[in-house]
This record gives C-alpha cells, sequence and structure tokens, in this order.
C-alpha cells in the first residue's frame, strides 16, 4: 500500500462531468489499496469570475483580507463535488479546507508561504478508510484569517501536503500529459521528457513554464517527494520530476521556455554610492515583490541607471513605491516598459559545456532580435527581448539545439 497525493487544476475539474472522470481516476487508486489525498482547484475560470467580482465592487481596490476570504471559495465547491460523487459510487470520502488541515501560512495576503501543516487530522481520517479530498490554493494565518497562496497554489498545496504526511509521491494531473521541451502550442516539434531535474525544472518554472508552480518545485527539491506531472484525460506515463541521479543522462539543453508577463523597470542618473540599492529594492522586498534581471550600467561622473524586471502584474505598485524612492535618492526618473519578454534555455549539461549562450545570441542575432538584457545561472540563459518576437525566439531555439531528438 502507498500514500499517494493527486492534484488536479481547473481544467480537470470545469464541470460536473470532468469531476466525475477525476473521481473515476481517484477510485481506480484506492481500489489498488493504496491511500489518497486528493488537492483540486476551483473549476476553471471561476477564480478569476471572482476576482472580477472583488475588483467590480471596489473600484479595484479590495480589501487584502476579504480579498482573500471571496477567492478561496471556489475550491471549496470542487472538492465537495468531489466528495459527493465518490459517495455516490460507494468510496468514503470527505472533504477538507485549508483551515480543517490546519496548513498555516504566514500572513501575506494574496501570495502567503506555508509555514507548517499539521497532518494529525488527515491520518486520522485516512486510518478510517477515508479518501481525504483537500482545497487547495488556501491555508490560514496564525490569527485564523484565510490566507490564499498565489496562482498557481494548489500545486504547491499538494506538494507540501505530499512531504508533510511523508507520501510516497505526489501526481499533478493537468490538461498536458507531461513536461515538454518547449509549449507544444508554440513549436509543434516540441517533444515530451520522461524525466526532468528538480533543478531544470524549478529554472523552466520561474523562467516561464506553466506546467508546475515554482514554489512547489522549490518544496519538492527540499523534501525529495517525486512529482509525477500527467494529463487528467488520459492515462500515458507523464513526466517524472526527481533528483539528480547518476545514470540521467544530462541534456546540454533540456528546454526553453518564455515569459510574456514581464515588465522592464529602469531608474534613471542614480547616484553610484553605497546604499543605494538598498533603498529602491528594500521597498520591492517588504510588499513581497520579486525581482528578476538586473542590470547596473557602467558609472559616468558618479551616477549610473539601474534596470530590473517584475511581473507585470505588480508594475502600478512598483511604480508608485519607486517614484517616492527617486525623489529620495535624487534619482531623475523611474521609466517602465511593459512590452517586453523573457525566453530562457535550461540544461544540466551547461554545468560542462562551453558554447551554449554564443549559440544562443546568434541564433537570435540572425533574425535580427535584439537582447535588452542577459541573465545565467549555472544551468539556465535568459534574455530580455521585444514580446513580439517571443514566439519565433522560442522556435529558433528550440531547432537551433535541435530538442526534438532526444540527446
Amino acid at each position: 500500500m502507498a500514500l499517494i497525493v493527486q492534484k488536479y487544476g481547473g481544467t480537470s475539474v470545469g464541470d460536473t462531468e470532468k469531476i466525475r472522470n477525476v473521481a473515476a481516476k481517484v477510485a481506480r487508486v484506492r481500489d489498488e489499496n493504496n491511500d489518497v489525498v486528493v488537492v483540486l482547484s476551483a473549476m476553471a475560470g471561476e477564480t478569476d469570475r471572482l476576482i472580477r467580482l472583488a475588483e467590480g465592487a471596489t473600484d479595484n481596490d479590495p480589501d487584502e483580507r476579504e480579498y482573500d476570504a471571496l477567492v478561496s471559495t471556489g475550491e471549496q465547491v470542487t472538492i465537495s463535488l468531489l466528495a459527493m460523487i465518490l459517495k455516490k459510487m460507494g468510496y468514503p470520502a470527505k472533504s477538507l479546507l485549508g483551515s480543517q488541515v490546519k496548513i498555516i501560512t504566514d500572513g501575506s495576503y494574496g501570495k502567503a508561504r506555508i509555514e507548517k501543516i499539521e497532518p494529525d487530522r488527515i491520518r486520522k481520517e485516512l486510518g478510517e478508510g477515508k479518501i481525504i479530498v483537500v482545497a487547495g490554493f488556501q491555508g490560514i494565518d496564525e490569527q485564523g484569517n484565510i490566507t490564499t497562496l498565489g496562482r498557481g497554489g494548489s500545486d504547491t498545496s499538494a506538494v507540501a501536503l505530499a512531504a508533510a504526511l511523508q507520501a510516497d509521491y505526489c501526481e499533478i494531473f493537468t490538461d498536458v500529459d507531461g513536461v515538454y521541451t518547449t509549449d507544444p502550442n508554440i513549436h509543434e516539434r516540441a517533444r515530451k521528457l520522461s524525466k526532468i531535474t528538480y533543478d531544470e525544472m524549478l529554472e523552466l518554472a520561474s523562467a516561464g513554464a506553466k506546467v508546475l508552480q515554482h514554489r512547489s518545485v522549490e518544496l519538492a527539491k527540499l523534501y525529495s517527494v517525486p512529482i509525477y506531472v500527467r494529463s487528467s484525460f488520459n492515462d500515458g506515463s507523464g513526466t517524472l520530476v526527481t533528483k539528480e541521479e547518476s545514470d540521467m543522462e544530462k541534456e546540454l539543453v533540456s528546454g526553453v521556455t518564455c515569459d510574456k508577463d514581464q515588465a522592464k523597470i529602469t531608474v534613471i542618473h542614480v547616484p553610484d554610492q553605497p546604499g543605494v540599492a538598498e533603498k529602491i529594492f528594500t521597498p520591492l522586498s517588504e510588499r513581497n515583490i520579486i525581482v528578476d534581471m538586473i542590470i547596473q550600467n557602467a558609472s559616468v561622473e558618479g551616477y549610473t541607471d539601474l534596470t530590473f524586471t517584475v511581473s507585470r502584474k505588480d508594475i502600478d505598485e512598483v511604480k508608485t513605491i519607486l517614484d517616492g524612492v527617486a525623489k529620495d535618492i535624487e534619482a531623475r526618473r523611474v521609466d517602465c516598459d511593459e512590452k517586453i519578454s523573457k525566453v530562457s534555455v535550461i540544461g544540466l549539461g551547461m554545468k560542462s559545456h562551453s558554447g551554449v549562450a554564443s549559440k544562443m545570441f546568434s541564433a537570435l542575432a540572425r533574425e535580427g532580435i535584439n537582447i535588452m538584457m542577459i541573465s545565467t545561472s549555472e544551468i539556465k540563459i535568459s534574455c530580455a527581448i521585444k514580446r513580439k518576437y517571443t514566439e519565433l525566439a522560442v522556435r529558433i531555439l528550440h531547432d537551433v539545439f535541435e530538442l526534438e531528438k532526444k540527446q
């Protein structure tokens, strides 16, 4: 007998017929004498509908606490329906909200981070032979306020539960049947990977791949939780996300991904002196705003320009914060460019092979695609480019690294 945590996304539970399909999958796993904990998202589009309600009711300025209380309700619908259907099929099941499980988070509404999970209730219910259905995306803070984990947070809920329960593995069911070398909607020659490391998946997720939420991969790596990414609509083997193993082939480049949810911020004519960068980035950190690529120009006569990228959804808040900071540090102005995207190549083989960067830059240059910013890690190279070239850049890089072929 194994303990398996399964997570089903919004498209997998988009209507009652699809929820019945999920129930059938869950029942098959239970019939094999496994314990099952199921984590569900809200129905596809439901969270967006709730967000529109909140914004429409408050002129786009909803109270953060009440906002989380509202948008967390979508998952309550799906978990209740799945539990009802399973019971109708003859399987004992119980739905639990994040507050009932005791998924404890910090108090950062809208992007809370899980601090601990108290698994005793779930273990007790499993011991009584029940299938447990848990609302993803939500938790409570130490004061008992409902919090949400941010978009894609149900992935994080599932992996965190798998870690807390010491599950044998976690299955993430979605509308794709695994992790591909790039988005199949962008390039028809994208190839499904049978296995990928946590590090590669983490870089893919943080660089824009939508298959897994990056915080879920961080947790999986930290607690060594194997993840299978599978389709809700077929019984394929999917892709295993796991630790690096000695027999795994270290492909030079494993995947190409892109992220259109990017905005470029430039603080112009910044005094080039100690403490200035701290004054720029500390207020952003305090608001839980994630900064990605950073470039500082060469100093000229004691001044420089500082450029970095943030999520497009944060740009108004960032501009408001930095307009005040710019006055304080006597910078000239703050410029914003929302018409950019990030394209990245990722692969374990980059640790031990040179030439990936030059090959990438040459390929983009041949198509007249200008690179605005560059950032690198041990296994990733990312370039900021004009958004209109995004899909072209992905196809070019997929072809130049011959990712349609198994390396």
